[in-house]
């Protein structure tokens, strides 16, 4: 693993920023990992992860394009600041439940949508916040990074909640949680405004949205990679919904064994991280790719006999999954002008998580209705789809738009032999 590998960290804001993603999203995969385990004890259905996971993720669908709109219009840093203040103390509130034993399955419903709402609000401003603590040059790198670390978060978080809710109980999960966000919101007290790349913050105006959404339809790249998100998003990376039903009721384990698929997942992420951290170049054959790698493995894990196997091809899929998130992210970065990047960056937030509401109670009730396996071979399907599709839609594109670059370039040799003819 050379320095390059580490370029974006040599720069102090963005050091800052990922110490603090670093211990906060690994709190909160222990809350993740906490809440679904919850869910599953008090209710014992698939349908019920599907709609808290709905519930949570509903306000991103709704709302997550106003998110972009307000990181276009103010201060991300100063967003980041009260939306990770506001997680932390849902969280508390939600441990506290869970501790005293006043817990109710309508609570978790209330408090997962009010997540949702600050997650709105909060991930579009991260998204693009990460392209402001770096140059142009860095800004590949350090979104693969941000991606790896997310994945590494995935790795640890679940291991360390497995262990605490063994031994200490699920309450504890997200009480440590509300304690992670502290280190987060020192990190970015410590950022140097001025240091960071500023762009120009858009002027408050009628039809701004509608001004985004004009904007992604005009770019034919940028709306056929969403589309792609939108697919994986929407059945592929419900995770919280297929892999607890698939950890108890395929292999008959506890919450270890669901963290135990998750860990897996994310360590295969990290490791994939890494290589897109590397990569000079982002193309859209090497999307596509991950894509279809990710739908295989994870059609594959949805078969296998036993927990060790499922882990161990979960693992891969995580190497795949990484990379099609690394690389869609980076493409809609630097596909975007950096004055609409918040509202097209809240539409890559919509695909990714906003889809969750509507695969979510699909997902769990595939695998309440025709078991866990069929929940996560629907997942692995609709990845190998969106593939395809990128493979047709983007791929032919790209053909035509060479064909006709090449045409204009015959055209201009024939036009200057005419004019070098007359002279």
């Amino acid at each position: 693993m050379s320095l390059k590998t580490f370029a974006s960290l040599k720069i102090r804001n963005y050091r800052l920023y990922f110490i603090g993603q670093a211990v906060s999203l690994c709190g909160t995969w222990m809350q993740t990992i906490g809440q679904d385990w919850l869910v599953l004890q008090i209710t014992k259905s698939g349908t019920q992860l599907g709609i808290v996971s709905a519930f949570q993720f509903l306000p991103v669908l709704f709302f997550a394009p106003y998110g972009g709109l307000i990181a276009d219009r103010f201060s991300k840093r100063k967003i980041l600041l009260f939306t990770q203040t506001t997680a932390a103390f849902l969280a508390l509130i939600l441990g506290l439940l869970v501790v005293s034993g006043e817990i109710k399955i309508w609570m978790i419903y209330i408090l997962a949508m009010s997540l949702g709402l600050v997650n709105s609000i909060d991930n579009p401003a991260r998204q693009t916040f990460v392209s402001e603590m770096v140059d142009k040059a860095h800004v590949a790198n350090a979104v693969a990074l941000n991606s790896t670390e997310i994945s590494m978060a995935r790795a640890v978080g679940p291991a360390i909640a497995g262990a605490v809710i063994a031994f200490l109980g699920l309450g504890l999960c997200f009480l440590i949680n509300a304690a992670s966000y502290i280190v987060v919101i020192v990190m970015l007290a410590m950022i140097r405004g001025n240091e960071l790349y500023l762009t120009e913050k858009v002027v408050k105006a009628k039809g701004q949205i509608k001004e985004g959404v004009k904007y992604i339809m005009s770019s034919p790249l940028l709306f056929h990679v969403l589309i792609m998100m939108v697919i994986i998003g929407t059945l592929s990376y419900e995770f919280s919904v297929s892999l607890p039903l698939l950890a108890q009721f395929v292999f008959h384990g506890n919450a270890t064994s669901y963290a135990a698929l998750v860990t897996a997942t994310g360590a295969g992420s990290v490791l994939g991280g890494f290589m897109a951290t590397r990569r000079k170049k982002v193309v859209p054959r090497l999307l596509i790719f991950s894509a279809l790698g990710f739908g295989i493995t994870l059609t594959i894990a949805a078969w296998m006999p036993n927990l060790t196997l499922a882990a161990m091809m979960l693992f891969f899929a995580g190497i795949f999954s990484i990379n099609f998130i690394s690389l869609g992210n980076t493409t809609v970065q630097l596909e975007s002008v950096p004055e609409m990047r918040g509202r097209v960056m809240s539409f890559w937030t919509v695909a990714f998580l906003g889809s969750t509401p509507i695969g979510g109670p699909i997902i769990g009730w595939v695998g309440e209705r025709f078991g866990a396996r069929w929940a996560l071979t629907v997942g692995g399907v609709a990845a190998v789809a969106a593939a395809i599709y990128g493979a047709v839609i983007i791929l032919k594109k790209k053909r035509e738009a060479e064909i006709i670059s090449e045409d204009i370039r015959i055209r201009d040799g024939e036009n200057e032999a005419r004019e070098n003819t007359k002279i």
